[in-house]
């Protein structure tokens, strides 16, 4: 059994159960220095015949990582081997399956985050096309099935593999099958937040229909317009949902940290990692974990520990909104707005919540469900799902024209809605739109979405 190393006095053990709640509160911001972040995965595949490349090899995905340092990446090791690269805040990093993920730095508005993710998206496909390779932008892979898909040689992820299967008929599929973006939001007080929470928390099924784009597995369509949201509803009960604690009296920090208390960890990280699966963190604050005997944790475990949480939104030092497919660049930046639009203007924000606050939590749940099987289609509590998407994007386009964040041209960042827009009053998904082309002009066959969802 692993031994624990002596802790360094800038990260000593956590010496009371407030420290926990604290680690929240210490991500308050003033509302002039609040940002966005924002993540996209696409799949990375062999141009030649579509399938996914090997960690190794020179087309491999590491290959593809030294291939990013000549734009100015510095390489991220371990146990020698090129897991991510980092720039100027930003960061790209292997998902177990190859995915291939920008985590971008946070800035300021929704324009600095196109120009960031254009750039990325340019860089990858200079280097991508020298070694044969392509990107995909769709939230499941549509041919390969969990045995085809090469699995990364990060620790973590063993540890994951292993224990997912105990809690879950799905969460094999989720690491090495689903693609995703999503946009991180600050938050000012905790009473902020706790608003942020429920508004994002009870639209996040309006995310999942609006940018629905993966209804294909192993070649064929599987029932659903976002197979990866369906995923995340037998993945791990303990760890995943809507979190109906959110919507009740007295929610905030300290109720979010015994939430994450009780979801069992994965592992604790030190020069390795170390097999913590399913114990509790409980145990861990009084040096009693199984894996760690006599070793209590510090706050980079608690900070680790945060990140093996998978609600629809997750709190860490700011919220993510974690409900939305992989898709095309323009669904990167849209998200990003979106939430901006909704989350960053308080007049937005209020009508968001005057919205959404009637909703029971069965509401919530059942278009949750609905929206990874059928997207925009039919009602929920009395109304037609395209109405209420059409609203909030109504409301969340108010939002930006009142940030008032123009571009080099003039623009606010109302214009990155626009695709959303047209989904939303087609209410037809990119989803939709592949599976009419797989019953029409492409045969019966998913192989051309390769070429019409690529970037």
């Amino acid at each position: 059994m692993a031994s624990s190393p002596v802790i360094s006095g800038d990260n000593p053990p956590i010496d009371s159960h407030h420290a926990l709640i604290d680690y929240f509160a210490t991500g308050e911001k003033p509302r002039a220095r609040f940002r966005i972040g924002a993540e996209h995965e696409k799949f990375v595949f062999h141009n030649s015949d579509l399938s996914r490349p090997a960690y190794a090899g020179t087309d491999g995905i590491e290959a593809l990582l030294k291939g990013l340092t000549r734009f100015g990446w510095a390489e991220v090791y371990e146990k020698g081997r090129l897991i991510a690269l980092s720039r100027d805040g930003a960061s790209v990093t292997l998902e177990p399956g190859g995915q291939f993920e920008l985590s971008g730095a946070p800035l300021e508005t929704v324009h600095a985050i196109a120009a960031e993710t254009a750039r990325h998206i340019d860089e990858v496909k200079v280097v991508g096309g020298e070694l044969g390779l392509g990107f995909l932008g769709v939230g499941f892979s549509p041919l390969w099935s969990r045995e085809q898909t090469p699995v990364m040689p990060k620790g973590r992820y063993n540890i994951m593999r292993a224990y997912m299967p105990k809690v879950g008929n799905l969460g094999l599929d989720m690491m090495l099958r689903t693609s995703t973006i999503q946009a991180n939001l600050d938050y000012e007080s905790e009473a902020d937040m706790v608003l942020k929470f429920r508004v994002s928390l009870s639209l996040q099924p309006l995310a999942t229909a609006l940018f629905a784009n993966s209804p294909f597995t192993e070649g064929k369509p599987n029932g659903f317009l976002s197979a990866r949201a369906n995923v995340w509803t037998d993945t791990d009960p303990d760890r995943t949902g809507l979190l109906a604690f959110v919507f009740e009296d007295g929610f905030g920090y300290e109720r979010y940290a015994q939430y994450a208390l009780d979801v069992p960890m994965y592992f604790v990280k030190r020069d390795d990692y170390i097999d913590a699966s399913g114990q509790s963190f409980r145990a861990f604050l009084k040096g009693e974990l199984p894996a760690l005997p006599g070793a209590r944790p510090t706050m980079d475990d608690w900070g680790d520990h945060l990140t093996t949480l998978f609600p629809e939104v997750r709190l860490k030092k700011y919220l993510e909104m974690r409900g939305a497919d992989g898709g095309p660049q323009s669904h990167i930046n849209a998200l990003a707005a979106f939430w901006a639009g909704i989350l960053y203007d308080q007049t937005a924000l209020e009508a968001a919540w005057d919205l959404v606050k009637r909703w029971r939590h069965e509401d919530r749940l059942e278009w949750r469900a609905r929206a990874a099987k059928t997207g925009l289609k039919g009602e929920i509590a009395g109304r037609a799902v395209t109405d209420w998407a059409r609203e909030a994007l109504e409301i969340a386009e108010a939002g930006l024209k009142r940030r008032g964040l123009l571009s080099e041209s003039g623009q606010d960042e109302s214009i990155y809605l626009a695709p959303l827009f047209e989904i939303a009053d087609s209410g037809v998904t990119l989803a939709d739109r592949w599976l009419e082309k797989y019953h029409g002009e492409w045969g019966g066959k998913v192989e051309p979405v390769y070429q019409a969802a690529a970037y």
